[in-house]
């Protein structure tokens, strides 16, 4: 049987309790056994609880010939372990190019529910993904949820993924032609020498900008500048967000 969130016993971690509540809560409302075939999974902290509640159904007699049959399309590395840990099914968008539906992630959310996304390092391949499928949802705790723009919470910087020679250049437009207070490039952690590199082998560089009162132009803008591949601006294509709150309590905001 798949557990019903409020039997499980809670996590002692009050902010992973929160993620996995979200998650949970997005697949149970949102899946549809009888018709939903191609489902994108994302990346990030709270994804990986959306991926092991599609693999609690796999193990259900009631679920299991439906999921058994599932095809997830993944976001990057980390999504593609995860749905392989799962016992789900694994492809690509080179063979499946619509999906039915995707969950994801994300570093920001606005009032009007356009995201920033891409501060883990998988962007272009998470906006095809989400672009592609034709329901969008996102699974996310409090912190994400702005008060109103983006760029309160989120001050790291808009990620934009751009083509490696480019990099000098499109920082330079970004603060000179946009404004923008400070672009850097995405240098690597851990002791690791040199910048990141997403999964199609391009650079990231997080521009700040402040508070982003109009996130569509500035996407608009940014994809003008030659060498850009893909902004961390997500318009208009969330259907749906699911915050996991302190208290326990989940809040779904619908476009």
């Amino acid at each position: 049987m798949v557990p019903e969130i409020s039997q499980l016993p809670r996590l002692s971690d009050q902010l992973e309790e929160a993620k996995r509540k979200a998650a949970y809560r997005a697949i149970d409302e949102n899946i549809d056994f009888e018709n939903h075939k191609i489902i994108g999974i994302g990346s990030g902290s709270t994804v990986v609880y959306v991926a092991e509640r599609l693999g609690q159904y796999l193990k259900d007699e009631k679920y299991a010939s439906k999921v058994s049959q599932f095809i997830c399309i993944p976001t990057g590395f980390q999504s593609k372990k995860l749905i392989l840990d799962n016992g789900l099914q694994l492809s690509n968008m080179e063979l499946y190019s619509q999906l039915d539906i995707a969950f994801d992630g994300a570093d920001e959310v606005d009032y009007n529910l356009q995201l920033i996304k891409g501060g883990g390092g998988c962007l272009f391949q998470e906006k095809l993904v989400s672009s592609n499928a034709k329901k969008f949802i996102i699974v996310a705790d409090y912190r994400k949820k702005s008060p109103k723009y983006l760029g309160t919470n989120w001050v790291q910087g808009v990620p934009i993924e751009v083509v490696p020679s480019a990099y000098v250049s499109v920082c330079k437009d970004l603060e000179n032609k946009l404004g923008a207070k400070k672009a850097v490039l995405r240098e690597c952690k851990g002791g690791k020498a040199g910048p990141v590199v997403t999964d199609n082998n391009n650079f990231i560089i997080d521009a700040d900008f402040g508070t982003i009162e109009d996130p569509k132009q500035l996407h608009k803008d940014i994809k003008l500048l030659v060498g850009v591949i893909e902004t961390g601006l997500f318009i208009d294509n969330a259907a749906k967000v699911y915050f996991g709150n302190e208290d326990g309590s989940v809040e779904l905001v619908s476009k």
